[in-house]
């Protein structure tokens, strides 16, 4: 079975971020991208697409993990305004998506070295994806919790 994110013919728009990760990164109020039966939680508030995450209001400390796929840069919009949280995405750097809601927006970035392991929504470890990732720190403690995170890769303030 092919485990990339782009070649499956399985593709999924749900990869979720391994826990410990995100625990590194400390405690968040809010994942608008939770799946309906997660297996593990990111947040203290979780919404799915039941929800519709993207159209409720946003409070407190948000993680963001956004659907893979056509729509993501709604939700890299949604939390570039709300300028409270850390968003996890693939590193191309040069997309409209960056050029419009990180480069001139995020505090700070972390680009992940190697790939991670994803999750699957089943809680297995589903492989890794068919490009880097980058996590984008909105907020001034943000970056810091970010360059402070302990995860490895390359840390860069943009403000």
């Amino acid at each position: 079975m092919d485990t990339s994110f782009e070649r499956s013919e399985n593709t999924k728009v749900e990869w979720l971020t391994p826990p410990e990760l995100v625990k590194q990164l400390g405690i968040f109020d809010l994942d608008p991208c939770s799946p309906v039966n997660p297996p593990f939680v990111h947040a203290k508030t979780n919404f799915t697409i039941e929800d519709d995450g993207l159209r409720k209001n946003w409070f407190g400390r948000v993680y963001l993990n956004p659907p893979y796929g056509k729509g993501m840069e709604l939700w890299l919009e949604k939390l570039k305004n709300h300028g409270n949280g850390i968003a996890l995405i693939f590193a191309r750097t040069e997309t409209k998506c960056f050029f419009n809601h990180i480069w001139d927006d995020a505090d700070a970035v972390l680009f992940v070295k190697g790939r991670i392991k994803f999750y699957h929504v089943s809680g297995v470890q589903a492989g890794t994806p068919g490009a880097p990732s980058v996590f984008i720190a909105y907020g001034k403690e943000n970056a810091e919790i970010l360059k402070n995170a302990g995860i490895a890769g390359r840390f860069l303030y943009l403000k």
